[in-house]
């Protein structure tokens, strides 16, 4: 490990516990599937695991970085201009596709089938092209989840381009406008990816949020959802 990284992390711990003396530190670039960042302590000595995709990233980050795993690992306050600071080098463009491209080739999508018992996803993709996008969204892939989870009602996963729905709703008693709507919602992330705005990440855009409106069953589809 690079003894410069060594000193960001040595005066990011004492800038946040100026008293206590520096623990031995283990730094160093791990091949993760994404943008994670990890810092344990263990038996006094601080064991430190970073992206491989942030060598290379400049001083700043780097320091952002230090003290936002510091921070966190110790209950400090995180600073708010550094963890901005990580933020939107995470969010650019160059890291954000190669995050991606990472998520691809090291990561594991494990596709079933849009065949349900009851519903064919690739059927309600198709019709709700056809009825809120004039038919030119790109088909990603649609799969019902492995189990039959209720805390996700589904998710779009950009790196695989893939729109997983929980297994859950692949049932008689599941209205189809329901569904419809789950699959409508996880469309709209596909056409409206999430973006940092400032200092947060905006998940549901105004466009995002004035898109859904459209779909005539939204209230009814929710309500039915928010009971089960």
């Amino acid at each position: 490990m690079s003894p410069r990284l060594t000193e960001i992390f040595h005066a990011s711990y004492r800038e946040l516990r100026p008293r206590a003396p520096v623990p031995p530190l283990h730094i160093r670039f791990y091949p993760f599937v994404s943008v994670n960042n990890t810092i344990r302590l263990r038996q006094g000595e601080l064991y430190v695991r970073l992206s491989d995709l942030l060598e290379g990233a400049p001083e700043p980050v780097l320091h952002a970085i230090a003290h936002v795993l510091l921070a966190k690992l110790y209950r400090k306050p995180v600073d708010r201009a550094q963890g901005a600071r990580y933020r939107r080098y995470v969010a650019s463009h160059d890291i954000s596709a190669k995050a991606r491209l990472l998520r691809q080739m090291r990561g594991r999508k494990h596709i079933h089938s849009a065949r349900g018992h009851h519903y064919h996803l690739d059927e309600i993709f198709e019709d709700l092209n056809r009825r809120f996008f004039h038919g030119l969204m790109g088909r990603p892939q649609l799969t019902w989840s492995r189990d039959h989870a209720r805390n996700r009602l589904g998710h779009y996963d950009p790196a695989h381009n893939t729109i997983v729905i929980s297994r859950v709703f692949d049932h008689p008693q599941v209205p189809r406008y329901a569904v419809e709507y789950i699959v409508f919602h996880e469309m709209l992330h596909l056409k409206h990816p999430v973006k940092l705005r400032g200092r947060r990440w905006c998940v549901h855009s105004a466009e995002f949020l004035a898109e859904e409106n459209l779909f005539p069953e939204l209230e009814r589809a929710k309500q039915f959802l928010q009971a089960t």
